[in-house]
């Protein structure tokens, strides 16, 4: 049986970059994953600018710009007085963001992955950890169009999502878990322009992003509290939260039609994982997921794939105690680095827009050097701290 350097599970916005920047290092990687290529996803779809960032690193910005996904601007957010507007300042030259549909964007990262050498096999279903004499992991065993089959492997990573699979068979622990704070609904609306909008008020979000074929998406949230009541009655009770929490864009929608079908997400959990052990290792929603009302998803996840490809950069070899103290250090600042964005999603998510926030939200849409702060914030370019400049503080 020949040995690859690493096997990769899941091949969505964690698994297939990691598996191409391996490759491109010069590692032998198999990614495997359980859907279909090309397959279709939950997803808010909106990777803000440093992910963008990474694709431009990647070499993969303008292939995601040649499938005529349109770049995001500008962002508007609405709540009780508050009218904020304007650009993020970026980073490395990156103003905008980009919501791709994730059949196109999953399928474009498969794409370069395979091209760089990764070997991908779909529809394939792991169901063990290969382990060796001392407990540590060393392959998989998988299902692949209903042939079993195993594979060896150095390290097994694990980008397999918030149910992750690889994340039962190691028995990675939650390290941090909080309870589920919304439920959200969405579907697409044809030929309705828009930019990134947000709209928030006392137990209402309300979001729109742009994305491929003249299509916005149109996103709204509840408290989990209403989930039962929600789901008796989605279409009407989307249509309702879009009127109370943003009556302009209801007025927008009127006489446009829904592509598809309204998609539900009732199931947004909140947690970190431990993200290693012996010969294995956890990224993207595996390692941590958080709600989707910040969409920070797949920008987090590019963070962590380029994170982890540098922490094992040179460890693939015959000394596992070296490549699993690397494993270690990444796993303590994945967690380290990705907790303050955990932290303000949870605030945000719990759909109550207090008195001091919009204080300080009065401020910012004064003037317009907060304002491309706040939006940096708001796509995790800086942290809440870089907001309280002098400026601010004199508006205050």
């Amino acid at each position: 049986m020949c040995m690859y350097d690493a096997i990769v599970v899941g091949a969505r916005c964690a698994g297939a970059p990691t598996a191409l920047l391996l490759a491109r290092a010069g590692h032998r990687v198999l990614l495997l994953d359980k859907a279909a290529y090309g397959s279709d996803t939950l997803s808010t779809h909106l990777i803000h600018q440093p992910g963008v960032a990474a694709l431009a690193r990647w070499g993969l910005l303008e292939r995601l710009r040649a499938t005529g996904c349109p770049p995001i601007e500008r962002a508007v957010y609405e709540v009780a007085d508050v009218h904020i507007e304007g650009c993020a300042r970026g980073v490395e030259g990156q103003r905008a963001g980009f919501a791709p549909r994730r059949h196109v964007l999953d399928a474009l990262l498969v794409d370069a992955a395979v091209a760089a050498g990764v070997e991908y096999r779909e529809h394939c279903r792991v169901t063990d950890l290969l382990r060796d004499g001392t407990g540590r992991v060393v392959g998989v065993a998988a299902v692949h169009r209903g042939r079993a089959f195993t594979e060896r492997a150095r390290l097994v990573i694990g980008a397999d999502g918030m149910r992750s699979t690889v994340a039962r068979l190691a028995a990675a622990p939650y390290t941090v878990q909080d309870p589920r704070l919304t439920c959200a609904y969405y579907t697409y609306w044809q030929d309705v322009p828009a930019d990134l909008e947000l709209y928030e008020r006392p137990g209402g979000w309300v979001a729109t992003v742009p994305t491929h074929d003249a299509a916005t998406l149109v996103l709204a949230y509840f408290p989990q509290s209403r989930f039962a009541e929600v789901r008796t009655d989605a279409q009407r009770a989307y249509r309702e939260q879009i009127r109370l929490t943003a009556p302009a864009l209801h007025d927008r929608l009127a006489g446009a039609r829904p592509v598809e079908r309204l998609h539900a997400c009732g199931d947004q959990q909140n947690f970190f994982r431990r993200a290693a052990g012996a010969g294995w290792v956890l990224v993207g929603d595996a390692a941590h997921h958080k709600d989707s009302i910040t969409a920070r998803g797949i920008s987090d996840a590019f963070w962590q794939v380029e994170a982890l490809v540098e922490a094992v950069s040179g460890t693939l070899g015959d000394d596992p105690a070296r490549l699993d103290a690397a494993l270690g250090r990444f796993a303590e600042e994945q967690q380290r680095r990705l907790l303050p964005g955990y932290e303000a999603t949870l605030g945000a998510a719990r759909l109550d827009p207090h008195e001091q926030r919009l204080s300080l939200l009065r401020a910012v849409q004064s003037d317009a050097e907060l304002t491309a702060i706040y939006l940096d914030m708001v796509a995790g370019i800086v942290s809440a701290d870089a907001l309280y400049t002098p400026r601010l503080l004199a508006l205050l």
